[in-house]
């Protein structure tokens, strides 16, 4: 019997023996190679968009770093420390994504790349300063989030003039109707704006509203009284007597007053009501007209003596144009009137004058004074040319 097989089965049995030393010592050196080589790696914290992990890495700096985690850096990321920092053990590493917005300023759209999440801190970082009258979109101290969008209307001044109140005030309203809603101003139904309601407002436009208001107001006044004139032969002409004295009436007046800013711009009488009647005044007119004809006969007989005589016209200075005795010199150019001191010739005699005919003794003077008198002419060059010169006159009777 042969030992080939067996000595075929040791040798088997002793080579693979040899073949699990050989891999187990492989294996051994590998783990060791491998927790060689893990321990000299550097222990770091990376914080990345807020997320926090623990790494060991052989990256030198904090760009070697980022680029083992696969993360890509925009020129408008935030990494901290700088990209350039050495990396060491224990240090915290801070990788923050910008993200892109639009930010809108009185319709204009902007568009701005920032790290920051809530709107104030994203106003600031693009340098966009808001004041207390501004509008925005959101609430400053709102994280942005999902969204990417924040509008903003700036405010500026307008001159608010409402009645008599002006003021200015800050307003983002496009139009007059938008900014009289922003301010919350009531209009009544007879309130009126003077603007039209969509015209587009602008930096130091003004908005006028009148305050209009109807009111009825009811006034007692009084009436004029009428004026009757009767006719009265025995009153000279020209002269008049009040027979009865006239009384003023009362009236109920309602009104309906419009009113502008308060001020009364229209005033329409609506009612009218009689409280009391007036009372008319009743005039007597004289008619009778005084004439100096006499009759020219034999049978004319009287006083007659010289008198001074000049002369006078019913417009001269100071004249009234009615005389002494109530004749109204101007409305009776034909007749014959002589000026005379009572004392001497009485008011109302029938006179024959030398040089002038028949008149009436119906007037008296301040210089007429004792056989004076004054003859009555229509104008002054009569009385130039009649002078003063030494006449006959004869009192009739």
């Amino acid at each position: 019997m042969s030992n080939y097989p067996i000595k075929n089965m040791f040798f088997g049995i002793k080579n693979k023996q040899s073949w699990v030393t050989i891999m187990t010592i492989v294996l051994i050196a590998a783990v060791i190679t491998f927790v060689l080589y893990q321990g000299t790696k550097t222990p770091v914290i990376l914080n990345a968009n807020g997320e926090e992990n623990k790494v060991l890495t052989h990256a030198k700096t904090v760009e070697e770093l980022l680029e083992e985690a696969n993360i890509d850096i925009s020129k408008y990321d935030k990494v901290s420390p700088s990209l350039d920092s050495k990396i060491e053990s224990g240090m915290t590493i801070e990788w923050k994504e910008a993200k892109q917005i639009f930010i809108t300023i009185d319709g204009k759209e902007q568009k701005f790349w920032t790290t920051e999440t809530k709107v104030k801190d994203i106003l600031k970082d693009a340098n966009i300063v808001l004041s207390e009258h501004d509008e925005i979109s959101l609430a400053l101290d709102e994280d942005l989030q999902d969204q990417d969008k924040i509008e903003i209307k700036k405010a500026f001044q307008i001159t608010l003039v409402d009645g008599t109140q002006t003021q200015q005030v800050w307003s983002t309203s496009t139009t007059v109707a938008n900014f009289l809603k922003q301010q919350r101003i009531q209009l009544n139904e007879l309130d009126r704006v003077e603007n039209n309601l969509d015209d587009e407002l602008l930096p130091n436009d003004q908005v006028k509203i009148v305050r209009v208001e109807k009111v009825t107001d009811v006034v007692e006044e009084e009436v004029d009284f009428p004026v009757e004139t009767r006719s009265d032969s025995s009153l000279l002409k020209g002269k008049e007597k009040v027979i009865s004295e006239g009384k003023k009436g009362k009236v109920a007046r309602t009104y309906e007053i419009t009113k502008e800013n308060g001020q009364v711009v229209n005033k329409t009488l609506k009612n009218e009501e009689i409280l009391e009647e007036p009372k008319a005044k009743v005039v007597a007119v004289g008619t009778k007209v005084v004439t100096a004809q006499v009759s020219r006969g034999s049978n004319a007989s009287g006083k007659e003596f010289y008198v001074t005589a000049t002369a006078y016209t019913p417009y001269c200075d100071g004249c009234s144009g009615t005389s002494a005795y109530g004749i109204n010199l101007r409305d009776n150019p034909d007749l014959k009137v002589i000026a005379v001191d009572p004392d001497v010739i009485p008011l109302g005699s029938k006179v024959w004058v030398e040089g002038y005919g028949y008149a009436i003794a119906g007037d008296t003077g301040g210089a007429i004074k004792g056989n004076k008198i004054d003859i009555l002419v229509q104008t002054k060059k009569e009385a130039y040319n009649w002078g003063r010169k030494k006449v006959r006159i004869k009192v009739l009777d």
